[in-house]
């Protein structure tokens, strides 16, 4: 998270943005994008770690992480790395820029800038919305990290995950574990970006 925030916050300082800049929701767009290629970094191969964990309970995480660096190298721990980005970053060009322009939408109506809890519930919309219309690419993500070595998905082939969950399961699932996901990511998005806009407020 901090990584992200960190990348999002300076690029977006370096290109135009605020509400009466129309390049605002580009400029959301690209710094969310590059924050999530940087925080991917970090996140993937503890999502790696912790998809195995679920899948085999019995071995421990440190077992687990020197059974991959072991067998697959470091690369082991960065499968599904690009299936993570193409996950977040369309998830982030949908979150960002649309609780950016609710906020603002919020601002204009009541004449004031948005305080944190009603940041909070535009975060939690907008991570809802986001969490429903990019639910195929973390199914596929999931496949791709859980693969066995040599597989087909351990490819890492986003494309070649969806259609093969398309022919498999159809629609249903493509869109596995999407309520949940939803409920999950609404109330992260509520807790999260709320904690962030009162810290971001207190700290300028």
């Amino acid at each position: 998270a901090a990584a992200f925030f960190i990348t999002y916050e300076n690029v977006k300082s370096l290109l135009p943005h605020g509400s009466s800049s129309y390049l605002s929701p580009a400029t959301h767009m690209v710094a969310a994008s590059l924050g999530e290629v940087v925080a991917c970094l970090i996140r993937v191969p503890s999502e790696v770690v912790k998809q195995r964990a679920q899948v085999s309970p019995s071995s421990s995480t440190l077992r687990i992480l020197s059974h991959t660096l072991y067998h697959e190298g470091v690369q082991g721990l960065y499968r599904g790395y690009k299936s993570t980005v193409l996950r977040e970053i369309p998830f982030s060009l949908v979150q960002f820029p649309l609780w950016e322009s609710l906020k603002d939408l919020w601002s204009w109506k009541q004449g004031h800038v948005v305080d944190s809890w009603q940041s909070a519930v535009c975060g939690a919309f907008a991570g809802g919305f986001a969490a429903v219309v990019t639910t195929p690419l973390d199914v596929a993500k999931t496949r791709i990290m859980l693969a066995k070595a040599g597989s087909r998905n351990a490819s890492g082939n986003v494309l070649t995950a969806l259609g093969g969950i398309w022919r498999t399961q159809g629609l249903s699932g493509l869109f596995a574990g999407v309520v949940p996901r939803m409920a999950a990511i609404s109330l992260g998005g509520f807790i999260f970006l709320g904690t962030y806009e009162k810290t971001r407020q207190l700290l300028l």
